[in-house]
């Protein structure tokens, strides 16, 4: 019984360890986003990482999603004779939910793994030590620009995700199944507000900004050895994708 008591006060002690420190490193990042200087370089080298080169899964994952989406609709909204909303129902939950959330999750397995493996690596072969030594500062010149960089871009991708995904819902919708070229768009424009376009670029900014501020965290707090990468790279995708979806909803509690 002490064992099992002791047990879980370790594992309670380190939970509120861990977040403690992931507050701290919060902090710390957000003070020298605003304290010039900012690494413009690395920064616009970032963006193009985790932006430009995310497109093609963005662009692949939209398309099909939206194609989903309408097959699905269509089958739903026939039962009930509804057929006509279904440009309407496929565009409000791509803007308002399924764009940011899956371009977020997206960019999460391809760009946040790979940062938190290219900081974790930095870490165990000591070059963060090697920048300390050169008093240059670990925080602005590794996770800054990431912070920066993912929270501009994601965005972009989130409306590219949608705007891709409404296409092909255009596509099943009214070249596949029929459903009239302005009976679609008709549903588009009267059904979505502007301020639900507002609400998923809100989304995405926070979600950019989350998923490099964790993957930045677990990979500068990695462990040593391969292992160790390994580990920090595992953790920054679960924790990132865990965190995008708890906070989607908390997001929808306040905004809606």
């Amino acid at each position: 019984m002490v064992t099992m008591l002791e047990k879980l006060g370790a594992s309670v002690l380190a939970i509120i360890g861990a977040l403690g420190q992931l507050g701290i490193f919060s902090a710390q990042s957000l003070v020298l986003i605003f304290t010039p200087p900012i690494k413009i370089g690395r920064l616009v080298r970032q963006v193009h990482f985790i932006g430009v080169s995310s497109l093609l899964v963005i662009v692949l994952t939209g398309l099909f999603t939206g194609m989903v989406l309408s097959l699905q609709g269509y089958h739903t909204l026939k039962q009930y004779g509804s057929e006509a909303y279904l440009g309407a129902a496929v565009t409000r939950s791509l803007i308002m939910e399924l764009g940011p959330v899956l371009a977020a999750l997206m960019v999460t397995g391809r760009a946040g793994s790979a940062i938190a493996a290219e900081i974790g690596i930095m870490r165990i072969t000591e070059q963060i030590d090697a920048l300390r030594v050169m008093a240059l500062s670990p925080l602005r010149y590794l996770v800054v620009p990431n912070i920066l960089a993912g929270t501009i871009v994601m965005p972009l991708l989130s409306s590219i995700f949608s705007v891709v995904g409404i296409f092909g819902g255009y596509v099943v919708g009214v070249l596949i199944l029929g459903i009239g070229s302005g009976t679609n768009f008709r549903g588009m424009v009267v059904a979505v507000y502007p301020w639900e376009i507002a609400v998923g670029l809100y989304k995405a900014l926070t979600f950019g900004f989350l998923i490099a501020l964790l993957s930045c965290y677990k990979g500068y707090y990695a462990g040593y050895g391969a292992e160790g990468v390994s580990k920090a790279t595992t953790e920054a995708v679960v924790v990132a994708s865990v965190t995008v979806l708890v906070t989607d909803y908390f997001l929808n509690s306040v905004l809606l």
